[in-house]
């Protein structure tokens, strides 16, 4: 079978800055020589057969290959197409010592980008390195945009709750329009499902849909990442990279955690909000744009406002719609359904044929405050669908805050508070205790406890250490 081409990622994304070139020649002298020309702008590889670059494509994330037609074993076209097999993203440029038209014919058939005949000028091989470079950065952006947009066609917001209808028949409103939403909400509520939920319903769904969050990018490349930079920007931009607001063009913006976005973004945020239009970090030129923004948050933007943390003009240029994403522990009702929705994605993903929760398993899980939202239910769910082997979801499979959660609930119903509290805390104990074999110290430590308070608790509840294990007089 042949090898799997790695998934999409952003562009320009976790690898770094430097674009990785890939020089195959079987003379050292010339692969030497492409080094000391494209060392300072690029990341050089250098080997001198085709098996060895093959194992380097397979292995190492290569933008762009220069490859020698005649080498030892195996000719470059064969290499080529090779490279090609397994990644067809890859560029590649072949250098031959000859321009043939029948050569460079095969080589554009089998999707070389170009070809470089030796010997060949310095200016002449820096020019088209950046042009293939370039082609790769965009091809990489239009695979990423596709994945994620096919990767979220199957999202839609589940519940019957009044506040989930409510938000429901919102949602379908103001996906019609044009406008401006803030979305806010607990984390975890589903802020994301809901500006995917606008821009699927609106006329904008066949365009792209680009989610942004600045708060998990590095500071100093939040910028370049929501509005790209032109080559040559700042260090380590070794070519034109299109921001987030270029690649959403006609489609979908959205900016999550958008108050942590430091002031000097928030103003040009404010100015592409007012007047449509963006510049490059590093370019003159204005930019127009049609994009649609939403944007979302987990804080209290007035609060912050307030405090001189957050800009008053792009708290009203943002808040034109205002929708709200009620936590999961408000509507409770929803939560066999969501689960119900869950079982079934992760049962098709994972071959299970998971049927359902006991009576215990849903108790429990109405019964917990759900402080991570619907994104802790979905990791719950997805953990029970690989872990249980029966057809049910038992409260025993659960994990171990939501089943002592509900055991504690049976035996304190109608208790007084202190008393209900304490027994409440014994649970935890005893639970603690199981885990580690009875070891005293050892679950002192994991309950954050020094050990002779954890005996002193244990006397008071008349437990006997040596009663709890193998370990337990420890």
């Amino acid at each position: 079978m042949a090898a799997q081409p790695r998934p999409p990622e952003p562009p320009d994304g976790p690898r770094g800055l430097r674009p990785v070139i890939l020089v195959v020649d079987d003379e050292p002298g010339l692969r030497e020589s492409f080094r000391l020309i494209l060392d300072d702008d690029y990341e050089v590889i250098d080997v001198p057969d085709g098996p060895t670059a093959l194992d380097v494509v397979k292995s190492a994330q290569v933008d762009l290959v220069l490859l020698d037609i005649r080498l030892p074993g195996m000719d470059g076209i064969e290499v080529l197409e090779r490279i090609k097999a397994f990644d067809e993203s890859v560029e590649v440029v072949l250098v031959t010592a000859v321009r043939t038209v029948r050569t460079a014919v095969a080589a554009m058939k089998l999707g070389a980008f170009d070809y470089l005949t030796k010997p060949f000028e310095e200016d002449e091989l820096l020019s088209l390195v950046q042009r293939a470079l370039e082609r790769r950065s965009l091809e990489r952006e239009v695979v990423y945009l596709r994945s994620e947009l096919e990767r979220r066609q199957d999202a839609h917001l589940v519940g019957q709750h009044p506040e989930m209808q409510r938000l429901n028949r919102l949602v379908a409103q103001v996906a019609r329009t044009t406008t401006t939403v803030l979305i806010t909400g607990e984390s975890g509520t589903g802020k994301e499902l809901v500006a995917r939920a606008i821009h699927r319903q609106g006329p904008r769904r066949d365009k792209p849909f680009v989610a942004v969050n600045p708060a998990a990018i590095a500071e100093t490349l939040v910028e370049s990442d929501l509005f790209g930079h032109e080559r040559g920007a700042f260090t380590g931009a070794y070519q034109r990279k299109l921001g987030k607001f270029e690649l959403a063009q006609g489609g979908t913006l959205f900016l999550d955690e958008i108050a942590t976005l430091r002031a000097e973004l928030q103003v040009k945020l404010l100015r592409v909000l007012q007047e449509r239009e963006i510049e490059r970090v590093g370019g003159g030129q204005a930019i127009k744009l049609d994009v649609r923004i939403i944007a979302a948050t987990n804080a209290d933007v007035p609060a912050a406002v307030a405090a001189g943390t957050f800009r008053e003009d792009l708290y009203y240029r943002l808040n034109v719609v205002h929708l709200t994403v009620p936590p999961l522990r408000q509507r409770t009702d929803d939560i066999e359904l969501l689960v119900g929705h869950f079982i079934r994605r992760y049962n098709h993903e994972f071959g299970k044929r998971i049927q359902g929760l006991t009576p215990q398993a849903a108790a429990a899980l109405r019964a917990y405050r759900w402080p991570g939202n619907v994104r802790e239910l979905q990791n719950v769910v997805e953990r029970s669908v690989v872990l249980v082997e029966g057809p049910m979801i038992g409260v025993e499979d659960l994990p171990l805050e939501l089943s002592l959660g509900a055991s504690v609930a049976a035996q304190t119903e109608a208790l007084p508070l202190n008393e209900a509290s304490d027994r409440f805390e014994r649970e935890i104990v005893l639970r603690t205790l199981d885990r580690v074999d009875g070891n005293v110290s050892e679950a002192a430590r994991v309950l954050g406890l020094h050990r002779n308070s954890l005996k002193a608790k244990l006397a008071r509840w008349k437990i006997r250490a040596r009663d709890l294990g193998s370990s337990g007089a420890q």
